[in-house]
């Protein structure tokens, strides 16, 4: 990989700033603008889209305009003459037992489903039991060499349950070295635990959940882990994966442990560095009975060809999904629209198309415009492309990653998911400077955000891969403003049917976010080397490997 070199970079952005300082009264002319966003916004959560559900007509709908959208924009198809990507998926609805049974102990400990526990199984077969599975205790689940950190050294867990931690060992231990401090590492995400779990060979996995380091509480889990669920096809029927995977209370946790002598702080005692698992002599008993279904939804993409670089690519992404059709609310409304998540993310990339599309100069490198399917249920339209690349990995530049825009204006600080992750951050940093603006990092750091949308899945292969919001500190408006937004919004519209498009709605800062991430392409699509990971990053290594 070529080393980035910044110096002539710096200087352009001072100029820009300087001319920015002589024309304060001046505004700027945008490529995007508000206005064109909302119109996209409005069509795309409308009503008729139906909640833009995966394997439902909303899907055909919303497809079927974006591509449309594409093809007006000047896009070509960017699968081979198509613009869809067939993605593979199975849905599985998983009931379990109304009782997981914990024996062995002093007191034997009956867990209510949902109440007490979630559990769920990809497995694609018609039911999976565990019968008098041990259960061992492995801290944090975590296997991680560059920490020299590994939970199931000398463990041998086939046939067992192995019970663990949310987020790593670095969350609230008091040194900021150790991981990264409050700042969530991949190794402290639900998905990674129940990977390494597979990996070593468990027949179950359990995660003890805890509000302050999961960043949400029970219901969201409880919520989120039963119904259907759509998961990727695999060759193998996911047998490759534990028969249950799940979460039980914290209070069912703190009992558990307690059976086995393990009382007071259990996290102080799984971050010692000298922490052996421990086994817990009580053993699980539950089944839980599949529903199958199998069917395909589609990522829509389109590109616009670079005119000396065009096998060389800068990816835009967005997710297309929603939640779709459930019970009425309160108001009576069915309908989960998803204009914030994420019409508004959609509307943006199809808006920076037309832009470059539009521009008088064309990019060098290939513009390639992804929006992928099924965010919603576990990131599975990005992990899919990421592993069925229709562009070289090796060959691709970046993604710049759109999700859920603020609706409440511009503002003056730009949020950056995951700060300290990979150059691509230094070029938002040119940028707004030199419109007198910030950047900040995530406000939780220790929710884990940069694992928690497309972006994460381009990083996972090494991709440089960059997520952008508005900050929170409003441009007009005073005070606590951008923040009380956002918190109305997380309390009142996130994964609701209230979130709504209205012609009141506010798209300035989608722009603003939209015409930053345009100008990051702009630079990136005229350029010959490629931005690259940060020390301390844990996708350096894996990206380095594929430059070779």
């Amino acid at each position: 990989m070529k080393i980035k070199h910044r110096y002539l970079m710096l200087l352009g952005g001072l100029a820009i700033f300087a001319g920015c300082q002589n024309n304060k009264n001046v505004p700027a002319e945008k490529a995007i603008t508000a206005a064109e966003i909302k119109k996209y916004i409005s069509a795309l959560a409308n009503d008729s889209m139906m909640g833009r559900k995966p394997f439902t007509a909303g899907e055909d709908k919303a497809i079927k305009y974006i591509s449309e959208q594409f093809k007006a924009a000047g896009l070509e198809p960017g699968n081979n003459g198509s613009y869809f990507q067939d993605v593979p998926m199975v849905q599985i609805i998983s009931t379990p037992s109304p009782v997981m049974e914990i024996t062995g102990g002093k007191t034997p400990l009956s867990l209510k489903a949902t109440t007490d526990f979630v559990t769920f199984s990809r497995r694609e077969v018609d039911s999976v039991t565990l019968k008098n599975s041990p259960l061992v205790f492995a801290g944090y689940g975590v296997v991680a060499p560059e920490y020299h950190w590994n939970d199931y050294a000398g463990l041998d867990v086939k046939g067992k349950t192995v019970v663990v931690l949310v987020n790593d060992p670095g969350f609230k231990n008091g040194d900021p070295t150790f991981f990264k401090g409050d700042t969530m590492t991949y190794y402290g995400r639900w998905t990674y635990k129940y990977e390494e779990a597979a990996r070593q060979g468990a027949a179950g996995v359990l995660i003890i959940h805890q509000k302050e380091p999961a960043s949400y509480g029970w219901e969201v889990v409880a919520n989120s882990n039963t119904g259907a669920k759509l998961y990727l096809q695999q060759k193998d029927k996911h047998m490759n994966r534990c028969k249950v995977e799940g979460w039980i209370t914290e209070d069912m946790g703190k009992k558990l442990l307690a059976e086995a002598g393990i009382t007071g702080d259990f996290r102080a005692l799984a971050r010692k560095k000298d922490f052996k698992a421990i086994p817990l002599k009580q053993s699980v008993n539950l089944t839980i009975t599949n529903q199958l279904k199998y069917s395909t939804s589609h990522n829509v993409i389109g590109t616009l060809k670079g005119s000396s670089k065009p096998d060389e690519y800068i990816l835009y992404t967005a997710h297309w999904d929603h939640l779709g059709v459930g019970k009425p609310d309160a108001k009576g409304d069915s309908i989960y629209n998803g204009a914030v998540d994420n019409a508004d993310g959609v509307a943006a990339i199809i808006s920076v198309a037309k832009a470059f599309s539009k521009a008088k100069e064309k990019p060098k490198r290939s513009i390639v415009f992804l929006a992928v399917t099924a965010e919603e249920q576990g990131l599975l339209g990005s992990e899919y492309y990421a592993t069925h690349p229709i562009y070289p990995v090796n060959k691709t530049v970046a993604d710049l990653n759109m999700d859920a825009l603020g609706d409440y204006g511009e503002t003056k600080d730009i949020a950056v998911t995951g700060k300290g992750q990979n150059e691509l951050e230094d070029y938002v940093d040119e940028i707004v400077k030199a419109q007198g603006l910030s950047t900040v990092g995530d406000r939780h750091p220790g929710s884990g955000s940069y694992y928690r949308s497309d972006h994460f899945n381009f990083a996972k292969v090494g991709i440089p891969a960059l997520d952008i919001n508005n900050g929170s500190i409003s441009v007009i408006h005073d005070g606590s403003y951008g923040e009380a937004k956002q918190k109305d919004y997380g309390d009142n519209r996130y994964h609701q049917q209230a979130d709504n498009y209205s012609d009141t709605m506010d798209a300035t800062g989608m722009a603003q976010i939209a015409n930053i991430l345009y100008e990051v392409g702009t630079r990136l699509s005229n350029e010959t080397t490629f931005p690259g990971w940060k020390n301390g990053s844990e996708f350096k290594a894996i990206r380095e490997k594929s430059m070779k």
